[in-house]
């Protein structure tokens, strides 16, 4: 695992290049707001979660891979406790992890408190592959907290939380990436979440975007009923954001990272 900063860097950056360069060839919509300053304020919160996550690291002496690692040498959590095969155990902590997240995410559209700070992600007017790095540096603190009380609880295998880092990083990025899939769609979230199906997520209706929470496996959202396959409006037309900040605040850095202590 000594590698494992760089290559989660490597994984995101050429993902991140990937899907930029797809939005510019097959765009699904026309933006509504400048490119430039909402890509600086998206990748202005983005670099801040950075700090946040390393200085968690530093201070807690653990983020979601160190913790992995500090529970197998400590021999801590239930698959410590428990020998199961190698590749059992990996499968079993990914889709743990990936429930857990699902349920964070709807605590997060449900409980008060943390929908301030999720509305940071939300209040994006536009959709595309930067969207998917837009949270409120407190949001990603709350969240990193969660996966290392997890990691702890169940004893997971160090390789087993790099592969959940990766995958849930750029699948962040595939669903929210402003691309055109055509017929693939169907089948695709069929497994996964694609960006037609998240983008409904991100409806200023409320009925709306209280669906459709999954990151990455599209089972969650089907089998507690949350799911939503379409838009109302199409996915061309709908619009995107909060309802109440349908302007070109969210995207300036200084309005969005306030916004949680704004009352709207």
């Amino acid at each position: 695992m000594e590698n494992e900063g760089l290559l989660r860097l490597g994984v995101f950056f050429g993902l991140f290049a990937a899907f930029a360069a797809w939005e510019l060839v097959a765009p699904m919509r026309v933006l509504r707001l400048p490119k430039g300053q909402r890509w600086a304020t998206n990748w202005g919160i983005s670099i801040l979660n950075s700090v946040v996550s390393a200085g968690m690291k530093l201070l807690l002496g653990a983020a979601a891979v160190a913790a992995a690692l500090d529970v197998e040498a400590m021999g801590w959590g239930l698959f410590n406790a428990i020998d199961w095969p190698f590749w059992l155990e990996v499968l079993i902590v990914f889709v743990l992890l990936d429930l857990a997240i699902w349920a964070q995410h709807v605590a997060s559209h449900k409980i008060p408190l943390l929908w301030r700070l999720h509305r940071v992600h939300h209040a994006d007017r536009d959709f595309d592959v930067t969207t998917a790095i837009r949270f409120h540096p407190l949001e990603i603190a709350l969240s990193m907290g969660l996966k290392i009380g997890l990691v702890y609880l169940l004893g997971a295998p160090a390789l087993a939380v790099l592969l959940f880092e990766v995958v849930l990083n750029g699948a962040a990025m595939f669903n929210h990436a402003n691309i055109r899939l055509g017929a693939a769609d169907r089948w695709l979230r069929l497994a996964i979440v694609t960006p037609d199906m998240h983008r409904v997520h991100h409806s200023i209706y409320r009925d709306e975007h209280d669906t459709n929470f999954g990151f990455n496996l599209s089972i969650w959202d089907r089998i507690f009923g949350t799911y939503t396959a379409v838009p109302r409006d199409g996915h061309r037309e709908m619009a995107i954001g909060l309802d109440r900040c349908q302007t070109e605040a969210p995207a300036r850095l200084g309005w969005s990272l306030g916004l949680p202590f704004r009352r709207l």
